[in-house]
């Protein structure tokens, strides 16, 4: 299996790190709705993804890419073969673009908005692999270790109200709108996932 997760996250690396201290190639590639409704600049959708705010917010997307990524792409291979591959690039290139849908609809206008970071792709990589497998444990901060299920729903409620409340420079419209695409896509692409996914969420019930 090549790893898509692996080739990720070199490029990642190779834009996030220099544009540390490159504000022109920072300011370049961000999400800046206001410069893409006004200079259609479409490349945004997607460019921004590689960039992000500093250390911190690198290290955290690119550990839960490391994580969930190859196991992500062997769940699509295992059902689909050769075109698994193609589908977990869908996954990613698609959660990128489709994360940040709302936050382009909200923010069109407003030329001091701007957003980066790879999280609404990687939202959509994790909430895959949630829809394979809800019973495998995640273990928040290697300590609290749950079915990934039950961290999905909480993540989601998280995300939405924090979304509403707004206020803390966190895109977190992109993380929701990032994991319902990871859902879906996966739902979509992988119809089996479907039935798979109710009937191990039906085992783990304790009843």
């Amino acid at each position: 299996m090549i790893s898509i997760t692996l080739l990720i996250i070199i490029i990642t690396l190779a834009v996030s790190i220099p544009a540390f201290k490159n504000q022109q190639l920072f300011y370049r590639l961000d999400f800046s709705p206001h410069a893409v409704e006004s200079n259609k600049e479409w490349h945004r959708f997607i460019t921004h993804a590689f960039l992000h705010a500093d250390w911190m917010h690198l290290i955290l997307n690119m550990l839960v890419l490391f994580f969930f990524g190859d196991a992500t792409q062997s769940y699509f291979e295992a059902y689909a073969g050769a075109k698994g591959t193609f589908y977990f690039i869908l996954l990613y290139v698609g959660g990128i673009a489709f994360a940040v849908l709302p936050t382009y609809k909200k923010h069109k206008n407003n030329p001091n908005y701007h957003s980066v970071g790879a999280s609404g792709a990687v939202s959509a990589v994790l909430f895959s692999s949630v829809i394979f497998s809800p019973g495998t444990s995640i273990c928040l901060w290697g300590v609290l270790c749950l079915p990934g299920i039950i961290w999905a729903v909480i993540y989601l409620i998280y995300s939405y109200s924090q979304a509403k409340k707004g206020g803390d420079y966190i895109n977190h419209d992109a993380h929701f709108w990032g994991a319902v695409y990871g859902i879906v896509f996966t739902f979509l692409s992988i119809p089996q996932s479907f039935t798979s996914f109710f009937d191990q969420i039906w085992r783990l019930l304790p009843f």
